[in-house]
């Protein structure tokens, strides 16, 4: 093989492939990248047997071939060339010659006939999606996965595809975040994503100029645009019923500034350690009283609610949990719906732009 390319361009298609890489194996060829040089293009494989990343760069292909360079010895060698080509020849042993302006680097590579082939896929249901969109609902809502590995089905994000709906759902047991947007897809089908996947998407799909082909069935899911392809294996497994959870009505709903909020609950939390994780009480009325005491001492502080609805309402959260749905939330006011104090708290925007639902689980006091 042998090749001629823009350096910067293979630096960046390295770093993207090298998230699908193994960061520690026992199979030294999964922390490698497959290259393969072919027609006017030079393709690169990530894959570390769940989740693969593919891409294409143009490249002047002198001869056709393959090989599997170390992804980390590769990527640091790119990052410090200072020379806008590089060429990279490898012989039948394998062995890899890079150069770039005067620099030569001579590194052994591996036999890409034992890098794991990429499982035959076939999709069952098929949908486009706007990058953007994606990006927002991945982002709104993946706070909320559970890092609990004996609840795999909850490690992952639920993307739950209708005909003219694409809803994605996240729960850890104690909040969950949900959000859909429109979509025309070919059928039914829900898939839950790992963690890992949907964050990587949200890093690699930022070009809004390219559609995002989504292709899925039973086993694996698809993310295709013209710069990446993205398969990874599904969570197996059920999801929880996340519909019995959430409560219909509620008997006080108030609207709170998001900022006012958060740097009130950030105050609070002040006086709440790792060790004194004692929950923070709010009272939702006309104004929002948040108040907190643990050994180190006791804070209250206080903000305007507005257009409240129903009783006032003193309700307990963990601090860090109330946190990550505001900062989440990405708007200037949300709605609180509540029925009572040991009832899911619903999280609602104001701005009829946004659709998504919170859900935060209250904390019991001692003395109820």
């Amino acid at each position: 093989m042998k090749i001629i390319c823009d350096r910067a361009t293979l630096s960046e298609a390295v770093t993207g492939v090298s998230r699908a890489v193994a960061a520690k194996t026992s199979v030294p060829i999964l922390e490698g990248i497959l290259i393969k040089a072919e027609g006017f293009q030079l393709t690169l494989t990530g894959y570390d047997l769940e989740l693969a990343i593919i891409t294409s760069i143009e490249a002047n292909v002198l001869e056709a071939g393959d090989v599997v360079l170390s992804s980390k010895l590769l990527g640091d060698m790119l990052h410090r060339l200072s020379s806008d080509e590089v060429e990279i020849e490898v012989d039948g042993e394998n062995n890899t010659t890079i150069k770039s302006g005067i620099t030569e680097f001579n590194i052994i590579g591996l036999n890409p006939g034992d890098y794991p082939a990429i499982p035959n896929y076939e999709a069952e249901r098929t949908f486009d999606i706007e990058p953007a969109t994606l990006r927002y609902m991945i982002d709104t809502t993946i706070y909320a996965v559970s890092t609990d590995d004996r609840k795999p089905a909850q490690t992952g994000e639920l993307f739950k595809i209708e005909p003219d709906k694409l809803t994605i759902i996240a729960l850890d047991g104690y909040r969950l975040a949900m959000l859909d947007t429109k979509i025309e897809a070919t059928k039914d089908i829900d898939v839950i994503i790992p963690q890992k996947t949907v964050s990587e998407i949200t890093k690699l799909l930022v070009n809004d100029d390219e559609i995002v082909h989504v292709a899925a069935n039973r086993r694996f899911v698809v993310f295709a645009t013209r710069t990446y392809t993205i398969m990874t294996r599904l969570i197996e497994g059920d999801f929880l019923d996340y519909n019995r959870v959430i409560p219909d009505g509620y008997k006080t709903r108030v609207v709170v500034n998001v900022r006012d909020f958060i740097n009130s609950v950030e105050r609070a939390s002040l006086i709440i350690t790792e060790r004194l994780k004692n929950p923070l009480r709010i009272d939702f009325g006309e104004k929002v009283i948040v108040r907190c005491q643990t050994t180190l001492g006791k804070v209250v502080d206080e903000f305007e609610g507005e257009q409240l609805e129903g009783d006032s309402i003193e309700v307990g959260f963990n601090n860090r949990y109330m946190l990550d749905c505001l900062r989440n939330s990405g708007c200037e006011k949300v709605a609180f719906e509540i029925i009572s104090p040991l009832s899911p708290v619903k999280v609602f925007p104001v701005d009829e732009d946004k659709k998504f639902l919170f859900l935060i689980l209250p904390v019991r006091f001692k003395n109820d």
